[in-house]
């Protein structure tokens, strides 16, 4: 491990890929479901589909190109290997902005994103929108490596990812992110890092006030229904990871289905999809995402982030006081976890951007690529010398 910054060739042994099809085909599936919905989890048939393509069409050739040809690096922050991909605008002029994925995803999160905010004018945009972008995979996750002591918290993370930009000599950025990345993008504002211009956020992690649980709009307090319900039947992954990790840890370790149907049912369950994750995400794509936790083996590693997030919250919750770093969040009408603008305004303080797209869910610049370029940029336009 060097602080040096060293470019990441991937490239899978084909012994590894040939395992996996050999698992695949001894696969020992459970029976199917006894309801005629998703109440239980990930349909049989949906998966056996997914597996179908996994082994005869699917092409990691082509997902590994992909990345290599995005351009992937590696370097060592506080005793662990960052991966990252670094994508530089053929602008000048442009922003550094730091992207953060969550768990079940992954860098590729992006993947439709990186041209139309690295370069948007061959993309119908304008040249002073344009970013240079840094995406980094979480400890644990991808090909980052793996912590083997407790501690990884996501302050840690947001520590970390300050001294990434350091090290690639970006003096005034940008961050954004959801699901996880959200957390850690939420971090970086509060403690305000010299060079942070802002953020964006499509995704907030925060609690109602029981004075805004009472005073709740009707559209708030669909928004806490929503919330409610996402406790008590879509969020049995959450209470799992985060209180034995290791336990799960093993069958997704061991099994490409078991760990394929554990990911799956978040992209089905908190999508704007209706609960049919292929009518909004290429089959193909959510192989993709799947094949860069089952690579790298690193189903526990990452479900650990979860246990570490609850041991620190017993030390101290969320910041209660509301953040000074300027603030843009796009609030998807698929999100599970939402707030209004006047819960915005309370926590943040300098809020240059709300809105709430008509489509779009958890996994926004999947699912709706070009409304998240323009949520971003709307944002940064705030904030940009």
């Amino acid at each position: 491990m060097s602080a040096t910054i060293h470019p990441f060739h991937l490239a899978i042994p084909d012994s590894e890929l040939a395992d996996l099809q050999s698992r695949l085909a001894r696969t020992r599936w459970p029976d199917a479901e006894t309801v005629s919905d998703t109440s239980q989890g990930p349909q049989q048939a949906k998966l056996q589909a997914l597996v179908a393509r996994w082994r005869e069409g699917y092409d990691w050739r082509r997902c590994e190109a992909l990345l290599n040809g995005f351009g992937q690096y590696r370097t060592g922050i506080d005793g662990l290997d960052i991966h990252f991909l670094h994508i530089r605008s053929p602008e000048a002029h442009a922003m550094p902005l730091l992207m953060t994925h969550g768990w079940p995803g992954s860098v590729l999160e992006f993947r439709d994103v990186i041209g139309p905010l690295t370069d948007p004018v061959a993309h119908g945009g304008q040249a002073q929108d344009a970013f240079h972008l840094v995406i980094p995979s979480l400890p644990g996750f991808g090909f980052s490596g793996k912590p083997a002591v407790t501690g990884w918290t996501v302050e840690r993370i947001a520590d970390a990812w300050v001294v990434l930009m350091q090290r690639l000599s970006y003096e005034r950025w940008g961050a954004q992110g959801g699901d996880w990345g959200s957390a850690i993008t939420a971090a970086l504002g509060h403690k305000a890092p010299p060079g942070l211009a802002g953020i964006h956020l499509n995704m907030v992690m925060f609690q109602p006030t029981a004075q805004e649980r009472a005073d709740a709009t009707p559209a708030e307090q669909k928004m806490l229904d929503d919330a409610q319900r996402y406790d008590q039947q879509l969020s049995g992954y959450f209470k799992v990871q985060g209180t034995r990790p290791q336990s799960i840890g093993f069958g997704l370790a061991d099994s490409p289905v078991g760990l394929a149907a554990w990911i799956y049912a978040l992209f089905q369950d908190v999508s704007d999809s209706g609960a049919d994750a292929e009518s909004v995400f290429a089959l193909d794509h959510l192989i993709d995402d799947i094949m860069l936790y089952w690579l790298p083996n690193t189903g526990a590693s990452s479900a650990r982030l979860y246990w570490e997030t609850m041991q620190s919250m017993r030390h101290g919750g969320m910041p209660t006081m509301p953040m000074a770093t300027p603030t843009g969040i796009s609030m998807f009408p698929g999100e599970q976890l939402r707030l209004s603008k006047r819960w915005a305004e309370r926590r943040f303080a300098r809020l240059v951007h709300f809105n709430e797209p008509d489509r779009g869910g958890h996994f926004a610049a999947m699912e709706q690529p070009a409304i998240f370029v323009d949520e971003v940029r709307a944002t940064f336009r705030a904030v940009r010398e």
